[in-house]
């Protein structure tokens, strides 16, 4: 049995669809299973990281699970595991920990690797880049004008498919080899520039990107996201405006196939984008 924390969000929902189109057991793990809305033939059990109290019912039986990042919560839940017997923990980090200064972000993704490193449990853990999902949070801007404000529209980065993070999690999962580390981008490096040019070219919508000065972004974005976390993803878009962010070939040596590109993702999200109804970013950048 593999158990899926986060199992609604962006890469849970994924990783629960290729473990049982690979025809694994799995239990998801979620806040509400009623509003869970997850696919028939997973068993979803109510239960949150931060309620330590929950987690035994949940792992019981468990030999391996995935486990989402809640920064400052995971001993409760490591408990549970190494009492329960779980054989390996696949946990969702970032690869802002490889960073030579890894900020704010990439030192709570450290807190959670160490975490599980010194649980004792047998484990692996996922390093994806920015997330190709934050993008939209560029959904209600297109919506109304199709421009998108940002600083450093000439940063090139390599952002991936939510997809394509959970497929190589579920290979984590499927063949644990403990101490193993899979660090993932997307296959293009794009600027901000390019990607809202993508997005307009794929679903046939007016869209560019208009530079705005830096402050003003970060005033934005500190309304969302705690202000250190709002200057590391700045800093970020900054270094990668002098060096592109390197493509790694993670995705496609893991799974056998080429990773999604940017214009499939946006084909794929041509719903969400299309809705215009999201007035604040959904930040996942580097494992966030």
């Amino acid at each position: 049995m593999i158990l899926v924390t986060g199992a609604t969000g962006n890469v849970g929902r994924n990783l629960v669809r290729e473990l049982l189109d690979a025809g694994e057991a799995v239990r998801a793990l979620t806040r509400d299973p009623a509003a869970a809305a997850l696919p028939e033939g997973v068993e979803t059990v109510p239960g949150d990281l931060a309620r330590p109290e929950t987690l035994p019912a949940a792992l019981r039986g468990v030999d391996r699970a995935f486990l989402f990042p809640v920064h400052g919560a995971l001993d409760g839940f490591l408990t549970a595991a190494k009492e329960a017997g779980t054989a390996h923990i696949v946990l969702l980090s970032s690869d802002s920990v490889t960073f030579p200064e890894p900020g704010w972000i990439g030192e709570k993704h450290l807190a959670c690797e160490r975490a599980v490193a010194d649980s004792g449990i047998p484990h692996s853990f996922v390093r994806p880049s920015i997330f190709m999902a934050n993008d939209l949070g560029w959904a209600h801007q297109l919506g109304h004008g199709g421009i998108v404000r940002g600083a450093y529209g000439r940063a090139a980065m390599a952002p991936v498919d939510e997809r394509d993070i959970a497929a190589v999690a579920a290979y984590a999962l499927r063949a644990p080899r403990p101490g193993a580390t899979y660090e993932l981008t997307g296959p293009q490096a794009l600027t901000q520039i390019e990607r809202v040019r993508i997005i307009g070219e794929t679903l046939g919508l007016p869209a560019r990107f208009e530079e705005v000065p830096r402050a003003d972004v970060r005033a934005k974005l500190i309304g969302h996201l705690p202000p250190p976390a709002a200057d590391f993803l700045l800093d970020q878009l900054a270094a990668a405006e002098q060096t592109p962010v390197p493509v790694l070939p993670t995705v496609e040596q893991v799974t056998g196939r080429p990773a999604h590109t940017y214009a499939e993702w946006v084909a794929h999200h041509a719903a969400d984008f299309g809705g215009g109804q999201r007035s604040a970013p959904r930040v996942h950048f580097s494992g966030v």
